[in-house]
C-alpha cells in the first residue's frame, strides 16, 4: 500500500534534478561588447580629422613657405599652394649655412644625450621606486627639487667648467650636462612604480638572481614601453634645444638650431630660406618618429594590457 507509481517517482527525480545553468543574458552581452572592437561615431571622426588637420598644417605651410618667394610670403595673399622654388631656396640654404654638418651633429647630440638620459634614469627610477635604503626620499626630493632651479642660472659655471676641460665648440660641451635627467628619473621612478611588481622582484631574489640580472631579465622588459616614450621627449627636447648650444658652439661646428640662426639674415629677413633650413632640420625628426612612433604607441599598449 506504500508504493510510490512509478511514473510519480520519476516525476519527483526530474523535479529534483538540477537543471543545467543557462548564462545570464547580461553577461553575454558584456562579454560581446568587450570582445567587440571600439566604434566611433562620426562626431568622434570629425574631431580626430579636425585634430590630424590642425597638427599637419604647420608641416604643410613649412614646405608651401619654403618652395615660395620671399616678396610671395609677403603680399597680402599668401598662396596656399606649394611653389616651383623649393630646390632653389634649399641650395641657398645650404649655402648659405652648413646644415649638413649641423644635422650630422644634431644627431650625434641627441642620440648620445638619448641613450644616457634613458639609461640612467631606467637605474635610478627602478632603485627609487623599488629598492630600500637609507636617505631614498630625501634624495628623490633633492632630485626632484632641481627641476625647479631654471638652466639659465647654471649657464655661467657650466661654461666655466667647459672651458676649463677644454671643451668649448666641441660636441661633448653640448652632450656631457645632459646625459643625466632629473625629469627622466621621475618619469620612470612613476611608471615602474606602477607597472612592475613587487612579486616579480621577490620571484627573482628566490631564484638566486643578482640584483643586475633582476634588472635585465625582469626590469628591462617592463620598463620598455615608459622608455620608448622617454626616449623620444628627450630627443625632441635635445633636437631643438638653443639656449645651451648656442653659448657652447660656434657657427663652424653648430647643431641644427645654431645653424638655423645664420639663415636668411640681412635687412630683410628672407623667410623662405629659413623655412627651406627649418624643413631640412625638420624631416630627420619625421623619419625617426615615423619608425619609432608605431613601436612606442604598440609598447604603451602592450603595457597597459599587461598592467
Amino acid at each position: 500500500m506504500g508504493d510510490v507509481p512509478a511514473d510519480r517517482g520519476a516525476g519527483r527525480t526530474q523535479r529534483g534534478a538540477r537543471r543545467p545553468t543557462q548564462p545570464d543574458r547580461g553577461v553575454n552581452r558584456v562579454l560581446a561588447v568587450k570582445r567587440s572592437p571600439l566604434q566611433g561615431g562620426p562626431l568622434a571622426y570629425t574631431v580626430l580629422a579636425l585634430a590630424a588637420l590642425v597638427s599637419v598644417f604647420p608641416f604643410y605651410w613649412t614646405l608651401v613657405a619654403a618652395s615660395r618667394s620671399n616678396a610671395e610670403l609677403s603680399s597680402p595673399t599668401p598662396a596656399l599652394t606649394p611653389g616651383p622654388n623649393l630646390f632653389h631656396n634649399i641650395g641657398a640654404a645650404l649655402q648659405q649655412a652648413d646644415i649638413g654638418t649641423a644635422l650630422l651633429n644634431s644627431l650625434i647630440v641627441s642620440g648620445t644625450v638619448t641613450a644616457g638620459v634613458v639609461l640612467s634614469s631606467t637605474l635610478a627610477g627602478f632603485a627609487f621606486a623599488k629598492l630600500r635604503f637609507r636617505g631614498r626620499g630625501a634624495l628623490l626630493g633633492v632630485t626632484v627639487g632641481t627641476m625647479m632651479i631654471p638652466p639659465q642660472l647654471g649657464v655661467i659655471p657650466l661654461f666655466m667648467v667647459i672651458v676649463r676641460l677644454d671643451l668649448q665648440n666641441k660636441l661633448p660641451s653640448v652632450v656631457l650636462p645632459s646625459l643625466v635627467s632629473a625629469f627622466g628619473v621621475f618619469f620612470m621612478r612613476q611608471y615602474l612604480l606602477q607597472a612592475l611588481p613587487d612579486e616579480l622582484i621577490e620571484a627573482g631574489r628566490v631564484d638566486g638572481a643578482s640584483l643586475l640580472r633582476i634588472f635585465r631579465s625582469i626590469v628591462l622588459p617592463v620598463a620598455r614601453p615608459g622608455m620608448a616614450v622617454l626616449g623620444m621627449l628627450t630627443f625632441m627636447a635635445t633636437w631643438n634645444d638653443f639656449f645651451w648650444p648656442i653659448v657652447a658652439l660656434s657657427s663652424q661646428n653648430p647643431t641644427v638650431q645654431v645653424a638655423l640662426k645664420s639663415l636668411g639674415q640681412g635687412y630683410v629677413p628672407d623667410q623662405s630660406i629659413i623655412m627651406a633650413g627649418t624643413l631640412l632640420g625638420t624631416l630627420p625628426v619625421l623619419v625617426v618618429f615615423g619608425l619609432l612612433g608605431r613601436q612606442i604607441v604598440g609598447g604603451i599598449m602592450q603595457g597597459a594590457v599587461k598592467g
